[in-house]
């Protein structure tokens, strides 16, 4: 393992700003040309224009019936991987019940609007508290939509979510929205892939929940997948100890059990903790809260890089939502190597990079930080100067303070 900090000619340009609260960027695939935006309050979905900087007047989608209070809200978007030919895409909010939704959309005749009144709730997790919601959505090569949820919040996951495999909560699932396994009930849209790994197990004579992948999360603040590997990497927020990246291959039949609330990071987890669960894997890479440029208190997620940028093709960047801090390293299915703080020489062209709220990718692999302040930053080489139009400033005020996202302790 190197423990360096970064020599490659990498910068941060800051391509649009004053989002209100912006949680993530995404694009359809194939779609080069515009990049999507996640506004956690508004429910707004808006579009950037990459050719020109523009940032659309009229938002692509705006979500009602959202909770907003603490980490609810907006939190994520996943477009069908046929989204050319159906115009299907998915979002994950908290309704007004301070429950968690998967609801499906159509865009409209406009490429540029969604059909508001096409909306269809595909999953509905119940929530007991305003945090640890998860929230991160995203299809895998096999074409099924994953969903990452919290384990319901609270300090030490104290309905011990994390453990029980009969309970949506403190787990990845997994559905397939192409079809119906439960047309007598409204409230369930989806159907159960045959070959999730919990479908025939029963606990203390309760059958599991089928749409269980993986389980043993915390609270998953941002995953993704290899797109040219596959592999499944995620980010969990620790309570007060550690926080986390786990690895899974993308040849894994899924079952894994990532330790909470018995484990933190690789760690029992401090006055609620256990030995290892026999099924625990353990994750990739964990940091402290304190000690080193490698330490911080709340994980963000991000993606392994598979840009245009060469030096850093294959290298998995994350952050430290509390700190700003960005680090990478090179992820493989039993560790990680070339551990690299990043901060240190990715200073912007214009604005600060303080709150990482999350990563994103657009259509062709170039890799975008989502600053909660309202700032969207590109990845760029300072080898290969861009044409880059100017700096578009969203309609939508910019936050003049920033109120903790990611709830570490509780």
């Amino acid at each position: 393992m190197a423990l360096t900090t970064a020599s490659h000619a990498i910068e941060l340009q800051r391509i649009a700003t004053g989002f209100d609260q912006p949680l993530y960027v995404t694009a359809p695939k194939g779609d080069s040309g515009r990049l999507f935006v996640l506004e956690k309050n508004s429910g707004n979905v808006k579009i950037i224009q990459l050719a020109t900087g523009q940032i659309l007047d009229q938002p692509f989608l705006t979500v009602g019936r959202l909770s907003t209070q603490s980490e609810r809200g907006l939190l994520g978007l996943a477009f069908h991987p046929d989204y050319t030919a159906n115009g299907e895409f998915f979002v994950s909010v908290t309704n007004q019940n301070g429950d968690s939704e998967i609801r499906r959309y159509r865009r409209s005749a406009n490429p540029n609007r969604a059909d508001n009144n096409s909306e269809e709730v595909l999953l509905t997790i119940p929530q007991f508290a305003a945090n640890h919601n998860g929230g991160w959505i995203g299809f895998g090569a096999d074409g099924y939509l994953y969903i990452s949820s919290g384990d319901g919040g609270g300090g030490n996951d104290p309905e011990q979510n994390g453990q029980d495999l009969t309970t949506l909560l403190g787990a990845m699932l997994r559905i397939d929205v192409n079809g119906d396994d439960f047309p007598s009930d409204d409230a369930r849209n989806y159907r159960i892939p045959a070959s999730n790994p919990f479908i025939n197990t029963v606990v203390d004579g309760v059958p599991a929940r089928p749409e269980i992948w993986a389980y043993g999360l915390r609270n998953p603040w941002r995953a993704s997948f290899d797109r040219q590997t596959g592999d499944l990497l995620i980010a969990d927020v620790g309570q007060g100890a550690r926080e986390e990246v786990n690895f899974q291959s993308a040849s894994s039949a899924g079952g894994e059990n990532y330790g909470w609330r018995l484990r933190e990071g690789e760690i029992a987890t401090p006055s609620v903790g256990g030995a290892r669960p026999p099924d625990n894997r353990e994750p990739i890479y964990t940091y402290r809260r304190s000690g080193s440029e490698f330490a911080g208190t709340s994980i963000t997620g991000g993606y392994r890089y598979r840009g245009p940028i060469t030096e850093i093709v294959g290298a998995y960047f994350f952050a430290d939502f509390a700190n700003g801090r960005i680090w990478s390293l090179v992820p493989s299915n039993d560790g990680f190597s070339q551990l690299t703080f990043w901060s240190d020489r990715l200073t912007p062209n214009q604005g600060q990079v303080n709150n990482v709220a999350s990563f994103g990718e657009d259509a062709v692999g170039n890799l975008y930080v989502v600053d909660f302040d309202g700032d969207i930053f590109k990845f760029i080489s300072q080898n290969t100067p861009p044409n880059n139009p100017p700096i578009s400033s969203s309609a939508a005020r910019i936050v003049p303070t920033v109120t903790l996202l990611l709830d570490d302790e509780s």
